[in-house]
């Protein structure tokens, strides 16, 4: 089985890839892409792939975007720490819908429904939408999501609670995640920020980059940078500049505008 893999973080992907040899050691994964401008580029000129095994957020923007813009023939499981985009996936060849992180088990479900898919003596019929849809929907959480709303840091020899409306930015470097308050105050945490994008509601943080997700109060300013690039001000101010890719720029610039 062939694989296109949509996903703009690496140690996404590389979990990914690896749940994929466990579930499938058959499968050869074509090419890992992380924009809807490459995932077109790429549909518009190969065959069409067994699977697309996508993200929803990609570095330029919902990868739904690609199924508005192109004919994609390719079923498609999507990973996505969102569950609000599961009507517009289900509209997109959508086999199933899995919230990240993904786990194996998920996967492999999700993988054997699309073989039975694909069974010949049992094609899906043409007329069955309102029960597809059934099915994907009853596989989300209910009641409405819940996210994160504190942690429990450690100060010295004392635990404490720090709500998650008390966050700036959480960076990871060296392995090590560190928790910034809008006062000022740092704490190590012990999540990865593919973790904390799946636990911290999206409307308020978003990834910046491989290095740093921002809490909404803690962006300043955006500044124009070389080639596109956007420089964040943020405030605390990290030990270092935050730079915002150009392909990610105007996904920035959307969740800022709410």
């Amino acid at each position: 089985m062939t694989v296109l893999l949509l996903e703009d973080e690496y140690p996404a992907a590389e979990r990914l890839q690896r749940l994929l040899r466990q579930a499938a050691p058959e499968t050869q994964v074509l090419a890992v892409l992380d924009s809807v401008a490459g995932a077109l580029q790429w549909l518009d000129t190969r065959p069409a792939p067994d699977l697309i095994l996508s993200d929803i957020q990609l570095a330029d923007g919902l990868s739904l975007e690609v199924f508005d813009q192109t004919v994609v023939r390719s079923p498609v499981i999507f990973t996505t720490a969102y569950d609000a985009y599961a009507i517009r996936a289900f509209k997109a060849n959508s086999v199933d819908y899995l919230l990240k992180p993904v786990k194996l088990a998920e996967l492999t479900t999700a993988l054997t429904k699309l073989q039975e898919w694909r069974t010949p003596t049992a094609p899906p019929a043409p007329d069955d939408t309102a029960q597809r849809l059934e099915r994907l929907l009853d596989t989300l959480p209910r009641p409405e999501r819940q996210y994160k709303t504190r942690f429990l840091v450690r100060s010295g020899e004392q635990l404490l609670p720090v709500a998650a409306t008390q966050a700036a930015w959480f960076q990871s470097r060296h392995e090590t995640t560190t928790l910034a308050t809008l006062d000022g105050r740092r704490y190590v945490v012990e999540y990865t920020l593919e973790q904390l994008e799946s636990l911290l509601d999206p409307a308020h943080f978003f990834r910046l980059n491989r290095q740093l997700l921002a809490h909404l109060p803690a962006v300043q300013r955006l500044h124009p940078h070389f080639n596109g690039k956007l420089l964040v001000e943020l405030q605390p101010a990290p030990n270092e500049e935050i730079l915002v890719s150009r392909e990610k720029a105007g996904a920035v610039k959307s969740w800022l505008e709410g």
